[in-house]
């Protein structure tokens, strides 16, 4: 499928030849709602907690008498059944109450699907160079507008922090935008978002790089692993052995035998 590449100005200076089947050919929304889920799970803060009658703070003084008031027994105020006391069944979550795994290789598909989906729906906006001079919040605001990238934004930005350094300043303070590494881009946030805008360099980096083994490869051969040529051979590593100075027991019973005989 042929993508359109804009400029800044927003005016279209060439095309992009994307693979629909290196993105899964068709829409798997049974794998996109599954990873969706994962990634909305994990960022989960997890933190929710209430006090329990004993973390309540306050006397622990009994509140009367027990018998003879005509009221129920009571001990101290910190009870559930009073304003102000404790929680019953007071909650102590952990993060990883919520995590949810899902294997690595179904991630990616999932990532990769998702691209598709907002290529299908004309909501990628692939960008030549982003780049600006000095930042400015208002030059970032026409950019959008150029590309007509409309709604919330998700701006995949280049790795390095000193050529996307005036982007990032000049996106931050936009509440409808948010900003990105290219090669973290995944489908929770492109899902979130109405429009992409992604440089062209950027997204055949990412189409390109570890994201694109979605198969065994991705476990045979991983890439960004250490070359094996930089390793050593281990047939120049490995010293010859050296002769044992003991004997073998059957050699030392062998010349204990020829030595008898020969008395």
């Amino acid at each position: 499928m042929d993508v359109k590449v804009y400029n800044m100005q927003g005016d279209p200076v060439g095309t992009m030849v994307i693979d629909r089947e290196a993105l899964g050919g068709e829409i798997n929304a049974a794998l996109l709602k599954q990873a969706y889920v994962k990634y909305h799970a994990g960022r989960r803060q997890g933190s929710s907690k209430t006090k329990n009658r004993h973390e309540v703070e306050g006397s622990t003084k009994k509140i009367y008498k027990q018998k003879g008031t005509g009221n129920a027994r009571h001990g101290d105020r910190k009870v559930n059944l009073f304003k102000g006391g404790g929680h019953g069944h007071s909650k102590k979550r952990t993060r990883e109450d919520f995590r949810q795994a899902l294997p690595k290789k179904m991630a990616r598909k999932a990532n990769r699907n998702a691209l598709l989906a907002k290529l299908v729906d004309d909501e990628v906006r692939v960008i030549d160079r982003i780049e600006f001079k000095e930042p400015g919040t208002r030059a970032f605001r026409g950019f959008l507008s150029a590309v007509k990238a409309d709604g919330t934004a998700l701006v995949a930005l280049a790795g390095d922090p000193v050529r996307s350094l005036t982007t990032r300043r000049s996106g931050r303070n936009l509440g409808t935008v948010t900003l990105c590494r290219a090669d973290s881009l995944n489908c929770f946030d492109m899902l979130n978002h109405k429009v992409l805008v992604i440089e062209r360099d950027q997204l055949e980096g990412w189409l390109n790089g570890p994201t694109s083994q979605t198969g065994k490869i991705a476990k045979v051969a991983p890439m960004g692993r250490m070359s094996d040529v930089a390793e050593a051979p281990a047939a120049e590593t490995k010293k010859p052995a050296k002769k044992s100075a003991v004997k073998p027991a059957g050699g030392a019973r062998e010349s204990a035998k020829s030595e008898e005989a020969g008395r």
